[in-house]
């Protein structure tokens, strides 16, 4: 009976972390560095039978697109399954792609929520706290927290695909995996939204006068008086409708967000 050895299930995962965005296009996306993964694996269960590896490595290139990080669980379970059809298991290429794509959607709705959606801007948040002032922890803790806790849990997800096989498909395309989803969701929103409200600072030097040079209207203490905080709040959902709505790229929006910079200054806005 053939049996994946540590060592080979490491360097699929390896591959994976290493490469997984390295084919990104509309044609391929994640396709290709998915295959690569799974190169190991392949080399060690169908070693010498050259045809075997040459459709194995095709089959894995079929579309494939899901949230990175989360997604090295569907890396796991794809090498379970590989082990299975080489001991003679009843599998078809069209049962392995179709649980791979199966999976990737629910997959890249937690991952996405979870990790680009609420953890980075948490440790985004905490290292410019650190931050402030030039300290060099600031990026130092984003580095070494994110690569740590990433490779650890990474590492966990793909050995417990594997171990579990086709068991964790019920779990991540059921009904819990929904109610994953919209709390974390929900939890990214007010991640994104504490760290606008901490980190984004925008006054007005506007003034009215008024005729008694003692009772000049200073608009920055009035908007504030009236609503805290309200042109950070206005700046980060004209953002948010220019990325959301307008489908700008983040360097168009910050392109826009420097000219309306230089017109402010130059009209003694801010």
């Amino acid at each position: 009976m053939k049996k994946l050895s540590k060592s080979t299930l490491r360097k699929c995962w390896l591959r994976w972390m290493c490469g997984n965005l390295c084919s990104m296009s509309f044609q391929w996306l994640e396709s290709l560095a998915f295959a690569d993964s799974m190169a190991p694996a392949i080399k060690e269960l169908y070693g010498g039978d050259k045809e075997k590896e040459a459709e194995a490595l095709t089959r894995h290139c079929a579309f494939y697109n899901t949230e990175p990080q989360l997604g090295c669980i569907v890396n796991g379970i794809a090498c379970g399954l590989e082990e299975e059809k080489a001991n003679g298991a009843d599998l078809d290429d069209e049962v392995i792609n179709s649980i791979k794509l199966g999976l990737m959607g629910p997959i890249a709705g937690i991952g996405d929520a979870m990790v680009p959606g609420m953890y980075l801007p948490l440790l985004l948040s905490i290292g410019i706290g650190l931050a402030d002032g030039g300290n060099v922890m600031g990026p130092i803790f984003y580095i070494v927290t994110f690569l740590a806790t990433v490779l650890a849990g990474t590492y966990y997800l793909f050995m417990k695909g594997y171990e579990m096989g086709t068991k964790s498909v019920g779990l991540i395309v059921g009904e819990a995996s929904q109610r994953v989803r919209e709390a974390f969701n929900l939890l990214g929103a007010i991640v994104v939204g504490g760290v606008g409200a901490s980190y984004v600072s925008i006054n007005t030097i506007l003034q009215i006068q008024t005729g008694n040079s003692d009772a000049t209207v200073v608009v920055n203490d009035v908007i504030n008086g009236i609503f805290p905080r309200l042109l950070p709040l206005v700046a980060i959902i004209f953002c948010w409708w220019l990325m959301s709505r307008k489908k700008m790229s983040a360097l168009k929006v910050m392109g826009i967000l420097v000219g309306v910079s230089i017109v402010g200054v130059a009209l003694g806005l801010f």
